[in-house]
C-alpha cells in the first residue's frame, strides 16, 4: 500500500474525531507544530525513520516531546501511532492531516516564490489572485528564490502560474531550440 493512502488512513480519523471533539482547531495547531518540528529538525525525522531505535523508544520520546504541550487527543494519537510501528509516517499523515482539514475549511494553500521577500500590499494582492483563481481563502506560504531572477510563481498543489523571468527565458530557449530542428 502506498505512503498516501496509509497517511491518509490515518488522519482521516484523527480529523473526524477532533472534530465530534469540538478540539479541531487545537489539534490543527499541534500537528502543525508538529511538522515545524519535523521541517527544522533533521535529526527529528532521522530518528522518526531510524531502524535501529525500536518503535517503543520512539514512542517514549516522543511521549516527553509532547506531553503536556499538545492536546491529550493527539498525544493519544502519536502514541498508537508508534506503538502500531508506523512513526515513519507520522510527518506525511501530518501533511495529508493539514490538506483534509483546508479541504474542509475551503482554504487553499499557495506557495508564492519570488526572488525577494514581498510587502503586505504584494501579499494582499497574491491572496486576491488565489482566491480568483480558485475561489477558496488562500493560506499563502513565502518562498524566496534569487535564481527566478524576477517575478513569481504561484504553485496551487497540481496547478503552476509562473510568471518569471527565469520561466520567460527557459520558454525563449525551447522555442529556439524548436526552430533549430
Amino acid at each position: 500500500m502506498s505512503t498516501t493512502k496509509i497517511a491518509i488512513r490515518y488522519a482521516k480519523p484523527l480529523l473526524e474525531l477532533a472534530e465530534e471533539q469540538g478540539k479541531l482547531e487545537n489539534v490543527f495547531s499541534d500537528i502543525n507544530g508538529f511538522l515545524a518540528i519535523c521541517k527544522s529538525n533533521r535529526d527529528f525525522i532521522l530518528m522518526l525513520k531510524s531502524p535501529i531505535i525500536p518503535h517503543l523508544k520512539k514512542a517514549d520520546i516522543l511521549d516527553k516531546i509532547f506531553k503536556g504541550k499538545v492536546t491529550d487527543l493527539t498525544a493519544s494519537f502519536l502514541q498508537i501511532i508508534a506503538r502500531k510501528n508506523r512513526e515513519s509516517l507520522l510527518p506525511d499523515i501530518a501533511s495529508k492531516f493539514i490538506q483534509l482539514y483546508n479541504n474542509k475549511k475551503g482554504i487553499q494553500e499557495a506557495v508564492v516564490t519570488t526572488s525577494v521577500a514581498i510587502d503586505a500590499k504584494t501579499r494582499k494582492a497574491f491572496e486576491k489572485l488565489i482566491a480568483d483563481v480558485t475561489g477558496k481563502k488562500p493560506s499563502i506560504v513565502e518562498k524566496v528564490d534569487p535564481e527566478i531572477i524576477g517575478g513569481f510563481v504561484v504553485k496551487l498543489g497540481d496547478q503552476q502560474i509562473d510568471d518569471s523571468i527565469k520561466g520567460k527565458l527557459k520558454d525563449l530557449e525551447l522555442k529556439f531550440q524548436k526552430e533549430k530542428v
